[in-house]
Parts: structure tokens; C-alpha cells; sequence
């Protein structure tokens, strides 16, 4: 049962993380409550929030979500993969949403911003990946099961010598 609870973490992770790096690289999904995405737009987002080199910062976030993402939903270097999301998740903690509690602004105030709860959530299934792994249902456990095997096979055939 961890292997399906790794792949349904796995794939959940994949999903928000694809289209969130989507949407700042490309401005996919872009409307109403989502803002018009793309790089400038994220550029501008970032330079607001006072962080240098903002346009470089857009495209490294926006291709950290989305390789990051894909990467973790198949399972291929995921523990690789969630500690970059970690990195993205701490910039974003402290750069932007720490100042407004624990909280997401469930009521749209435009005056505030939203919360850490969310990036909390997303920390800790991040590190469940990087301690974890991503589980047998994935590349990598299915590379990890075959070295498994491949070296059981050589100790027995090393035994019978």
C-alpha cells in the first residue's frame, strides 16, 4: 500500500507543480484569480517583492516547478527533484509569504497576502519524497529493484564459487 500512497503523493505533487511552472513560463491557465502568468508578468511579481535579477529568478522558478514537477510524477532523480522544490518553496517562504501568518486569504482582501499554510503542506510532502523516495511504482524504484536483483544474482552465483 506505501507504493500506491507514494504514486498518489507523487502525482498530486506532479500536478500542481506542472501547471504552476506552466503558468509562469508560459502563462498557461491565466485569467481571474490566477493573474496572466507568463515571464514578464512573473518578473514584475518578483521584482516587486524586491528580489534581484528578476527576469533570471522568473525562468529558474518557472522551470524549477515544471521539470521539478515532471520529474517527481514519473518518479525519475524525485529526490533530486523535491530538494530543488524545497529551495523553491524556503525563497518563496521568505520572500513572500511569511509576513502574512499562517493562513492562505481564504476572504481575497487586496490588501493582503497569502500564508505560509500552503507552502508548509507542500514542504512536507517535498521531504517525504526526498526521504522517502518515490516509491516502487516509479523509475527510479524500478531501477532501484532491478540493481536489487541484479546483485542478489551475483551473490548467489559468487557463493556457488
Amino acid at each position: 500500500m506505501s507504493a500506491f500512497g507514494l504514486f498518489a503523493l507523487r502525482l498530486a505533487l506532479a500536478i500542481v507543480c506542472v501547471a504552476h511552472g506552466a503558468h509562469k513560463l508560459f502563462g498557461v491557465w491565466g485569467g481571474p484569480g490566477v493573474g496572466p502568468g507568463g515571464l514578464d508578468n512573473t518578473a514584475a511579481y518578483l521584482a516587486g517583492l524586491g528580489l534581484p535579477a528578476s527576469f533570471v529568478l522568473a525562468v529558474l522558478a518557472g522551470v524549477v516547478q515544471l521539470a521539478g514537477g515532471l520529474m517527481i510524477g514519473a518518479g525519475v532523480f524525485a529526490r533530486w527533484a523535491a530538494l530543488a522544490l524545497v529551495g523553491y518553496v524556503l525563497v518563496g517562504l521568505w520572500s513572500a509569504h511569511l509576513e502574512w501568518g499562517l493562513f492562505l486569504n481564504w476572504t481575497n482582501d487586496a490588501g493582503r497576502g497569502h500564508g505560509i499554510e500552503y507552502s508548509i503542506v507542500l514542504l512536507g510532502a517535498f521531504v517525504c519524497i526526498g526521504l522517502c523516495g518515490p516509491g516502487d511504482w516509479s523509475v527510479d524504484g524500478h531501477r532501484a529493484s532491478s540493481a536489487e536483483s541484479r546483485a542478489a544474482a551475483r551473490a548467489r552465483v559468487m557463493n556457488k564459487f
